[in-house]
């Protein structure tokens, strides 16, 4: 089966990847746009506030055959008749399949001399691959302000990375809170005393309307308030478009992404998927990486034989919409229902705590037994116990306000170590990885982080687990196996 993948990046690696491996004679054909390896752009954001260097992101995946990966070669063309891709550089691809993994651009809201005959005025940015970020890295050094604009959750890890590396900085939104699409206005406001305790100022419904500029800098902006600000460098984290320009110039269906159908076809050539943020299921796009990866591998699973396993839990809850927002100095993570929901279902209970304080908020909403909503904002260690509960779809406490005011026992304890968790805990939420997986991974011989990646995929999410990796590793290398608490104590 030859099976060609156009993109190369978080999602189209791993497909191409765990296809060669899984699918009975498959030849995978990788075509990718950017001269580089496939890397964490989850963790992009985290190379501006200089917390991960930007050569320390490369993906790290296992090692398979049947994979040709063509890195700086895009395609332009698919002609569908004859199952054939042309790219860039001349080459023509004949597929069986053909699988668009494409991604999405960032948006550039229409602002007055943003760009001149060259692209974005210097000082200008967005930040959609490592390009941008070390465009950025490279800005730094003489920058003293910076304005963000979208307060999304990239945006609020941009703004406080910055921050953290003493620039002044401002956010401007264009809503009238932080995060809308997950947070309502109880949680926003925490989020907003919380930046502010940071040093950073919070502009919200305005947005940048013009770009002013000195000796080909940008020195300035001007709010649709009236109001100006005065900076050195602009951030524009104002969202994403999907890449279709591919996808319907072949005459594909297209709306805001890709059309496809539960099988992730497009129901115009059933020789055609999408995945990713190109991808437009009839569920919808998250925009979420973890997202991608689900519908990845369901679509391995499918063409080896595995048959469909399903997207949501019976209450029909997707388990991969988790929101974690890695930011300096800032703890928001959302999951499931979250925001501005409706309370009015009466199997639907919710429950919040908000202490603006302490910048602390956290909301749980539960559904016949299982945590199916969650918002938390300034307290890590009961996010990673609501996340635990949530991504595993455990039962949950017939109060719903059990999860708030006391930990549950055998869901995700309090964790500072890994020797407090148990072989089944998981460590690698992004990718569902326990402590017993990993730590058979170290005893067949994985000896550093990128091999323990390798062979299980932990660390190559959000990047959180990194640490409790490390120690593993550490108490194996010292002649000591990381030990696990006795018994399983679900609730």
């Amino acid at each position: 089966m030859r099976i060609v993948v156009i993109g190369h990046g978080m999602v189209g690696s791993r497909f191409a990847q765990d296809a060669a491996a899984r699918v009975p004679g498959a030849h995978v054909t990788v075509l990718g746009r950017e001269d580089t390896a496939p890397y964490n752009r989850v963790l992009l954001s985290s190379v501006v506030a200089g917390k991960q260097d930007a050569d320390g992101i490369a993906l790290v995946g296992p090692d398979v055959e049947g994979v040709d990966v063509h890195q700086g070669v895009s395609a332009v063309e698919i002609d569908r008749s004859r199952r054939l891709v042309t790219a860039s550089d001349g080459s023509v691809h004949r597929y069986d399949r053909l699988v668009l993994a494409t991604g999405s651009a960032a948006r550039i809201p229409q602002i007055q001399h943003v760009a001149n005959p060259d692209g974005l005025v210097h000082g200008v940015s967005v930040l959609k691959d490592l390009a941008d970020a070390r465009g950025i890295l490279e800005a730094l050094p003489k920058a003293r302000r910076a304005v963000v604009l979208g307060a999304g959750v990239l945006g609020l890890e941009v703004a406080t990375g910055l921050a953290a590396r003493g620039l002044a900085v401002t956010l401007v939104h264009h809503a009238d809170r932080l995060m809308e699409r997950q947070l309502g206005s109880s949680a926003s406001q925490v989020a907003v005393d919380s930046l502010a305790r940071l040093g950073m100022t919070v502009v919200t419904q305005s947005s940048v309307v013009r770009v002013m500029e000195r000796r080909g800098h940008v020195s300035g902006v001007e709010l649709a308030n009236g109001s100006e600000i005065l900076t050195d460098l602009l951030v524009m984290c104002a969202g994403t478009i999907p890449e279709t320009a591919l996808a319907r110039r072949a005459g594909l269906p297209c709306e805001r992404g890709v059309v496809v159908g539960e099988d992730l076809a497009s129901p115009a050539d059933p020789a055609v998927f999408a995945i990713g943020d190109c991808a437009q299921p009839p569920e919808g796009g998250t925009g979420l990486v973890a997202q991608g990866w689900d519908q990845a591998r369901r679509l391995v699973d499918a063409w080896a034989g595995a048959g469909a396993a399903p997207r949501d839990d019976a209450a029909g809850t997707d388990r991969t919409n988790v929101v974690r927002v890695k930011a300096s100095g800032l703890e928001v993570v959302t999951m499931g229902l979250s925001g501005k929901f409706e309370h009015g279902d009466r199997l639907l209970r919710a429950v919040r705590i908000s202490d603006p304080a302490v910048g602390r908020f956290v909301e749980v909403v539960v559904h016949e037994g299982r945590l199916v909503g969650a918002t938390v904002v300034g307290d890590k260690i009961t996010a990673t116990e609501l996340q635990a509960l949530y991504t595993r779809g455990l039962p949950v406490p017939t109060d719903p306000a059990h999860l708030i005011v006391r930990p549950i026992a055998g869901a995700a304890p309090a964790v500072r170590s890994a020797k407090d968790m148990q072989d089944d805990d998981t460590v690698c939420q992004c990718n569902t990885v326990s402590k017993g997986r990993i730590n058979d991974a170290i005893a067949d011989g994985c000896g550093s982080v990128e091999d323990v990646s390798r062979a299980t995929r932990a660390c190559t999410g959000c990047g959180d687990c990194r640490s409790l990796v490390k120690e593993m590793l550490a108490t194996a290398a010292s002649g000591t196996k990381v030990p696990a608490l006795a018994g399983t104590g679900e609730a």
